[in-house]
């Protein structure tokens, strides 16, 4: 198998092409932000989808056809499946295996100390399949979506899935990485039009039944191996916060020197044939979320193992640290003692909280004993904060207190914000908080950490954070 390959729908045998004709049935395990996305787009597809996790909470929104998240559109798509009687879910993965051809992994894969990933639902998710493949004649397909170190399907899962079945892969079954490509926020956008499309899989039968699942949305999707695929989502998202990071140094250059950075990375984005893309290089706060922050310290605990030097690699999250103690810097020199934060989760158009840079200034404020108001337009009462925050707990511990109180800082409003505070920190560019803004008339001090304005304001009460 070639390491790169355009995939030639048209050499599949007969058989597979029934198999795809028939649209396979498929099981998701993990309904998360990928795993609620895949099975609704799967759905409108015309695939028999069964969602399964060990969340009671999760599979009860799903099966009923209502979003566990908040992603826009997602809803409707799963209720439109649950309406035709192609999405169901439960909490028996051997059942949901034993009943589908195709499994797509979608499980968490946190980090534990000291930098490594965490394999437990891997295992437990293999060991399952494993007893279910055990049960079938069928020749059966799982497909890894997660995120993990290059080798960890071949030495991780796959060991433990013949070790259940008795089975061995390419004869028996098939095993493929299909990174996943989705942005929160515009997930089902990216589904349905994808950057890219990568099948690193264990033979070319179970590369050509992937391919077809994927064939409506993108017809030339790249075959390569799997340990080649599972390094690209490293390899894609570390190169994103490598983005973020060296636009904000940047900034900070720009702004002692009175240069608008702006001006200077939207002169620098024209150069769309060596510098390759304008997304995230533009001057604004830290990176977070699930998975930027995760997989910089994956990659850079994977080359401290093979003793290889990666300074720039290993230095991102120092510049990502910077960047949150400049916010830190400015609420402080503002003299303020009550402040507000509209945008609270990772980025605009999601409820994740997991790892959000906001919340390390929000806590370090706390701590100092300043007045909090806050809002952010995805995040409800409703919002299960701690079951996000015991995500990444490993990582962040010491946020354990402002999680609990986050639940009392949220208000229902921008205006609730502004009634209470004397600055108030932007981290979210959305059309609410700029026509919120636009006219304050000096009312309010404005941190803005997002660039709200193409034009940044002149006036003394407004500040940028590369600006």
């Amino acid at each position: 198998m070639n390491a790169i390959a355009k995939f030639n729908q048209a050499s599949a045998d007969p058989a597979e092409l029934r198999l795809v004709q028939d649209l396979p049935a498929i099981s998701v395990v993990g309904l998360g932000y990928v795993g609620a996305v895949s099975v609704a787009c799967l759905s409108a597809l015309g695939h028999r989808v069964v969602g399964c996790d060990i969340d009671p909470v999760k599979r009860a929104a799903v099966g009923s056809g209502r979003s566990p998240i908040h992603e826009a559109g997602l809803s409707g798509l799963l209720g439109d499946g649950v309406d035709g009687q192609l999405i169901t879910t439960t909490g028996d993965l051997v059942d949901a295996v034993t009943n589908t051809d195709v499994t797509f992994v979608s499980v968490g894969t946190p980090t534990k100390e000291g930098g490594g990933c965490d394999y437990s639902a891997i295992i437990a998710s293999a060991r399952a399949i494993g007893r279910a493949l055990a049960l079938k004649d069928a020749r059966h397909i799982v497909v890894m979506r997660c995120s993990i170190p290059p080798g960890t399907t071949l030495n991780v899962m796959v060991p433990e899935i013949e070790a259940a079945s008795g089975k061995t892969m390419g004869r028996d079954f098939g095993v493929c990485f299909n990174p996943e490509f989705l942005r929160e926020g515009t997930a089902i956008e990216d589904f349905r039009a994808p950057p890219k499309t990568v099948i690193g899989a264990s033979d070319e039968r179970t590369a050509r039944v992937v391919a077809n699942i994927y064939r409506p949305v993108d017809q030339t999707p790249l075959l390569t191996t799997i340990e080649a695929a599972e390094m690209v989502k490293y390899a894609d998202n570390v190169w994103h916060a490598t983005k973020v990071c060296f636009a904000n140094e940047i900034g900070r250059i720009c702004k002692p020197l009175g240069i608008d950075s702006h001006e200077v990375m939207n002169i620098f984005v024209q150069d769309q044939k060596l510098n390759l893309s304008p997304y995230y290089l533009k001057p604004g706060f830290a990176y977070g979320g699930s998975c930027l922050p995760k997989e910089v310290r994956a990659v850079a605990h994977l080359a401290g193992e093979m003793q290889v030097d990666v300074p720039l690699i290993d230095s991102l999250a120092s510049s990502n640290e910077v960047q949150i103690a400049e916010a830190l810097k400015m609420v402080r020199a503002s003299g303020a003692t009550k402040v507000g934060f509209l945008g609270l989760a990772f980025k605009r158009g999601t409820d994740d909280l997991r790892e959000s840079p906001i919340l390390e200034v929000l806590n370090q404020l706390l701590e100092e004993g300043y007045d909090i108001a806050a809002h952010d337009e995805a995040i409800t009462p409703e919002t299960r904060i701690s079951e996000q925050f015991s995500y990444v707990s490993s990582v962040c511990p010491h946020l354990a207190p402002t999680v609990d109180a986050l639940p009392q800082l949220l208000n229902g409003t921008v205006e609730e914000v502004l009634d209470q505070v004397e600055v108030v920190v932007v981290t979210h560019a959305s059309d609410t908080y700029r026509e919120s803004l636009r006219h304050l008339g000096g009312q309010v001090r404005i941190i803005d950490l997002v660039r709200l304005f193409d034009n940044a304001p002149a006036e003394a009460q407004y500040q940028g954070i590369g600006w």
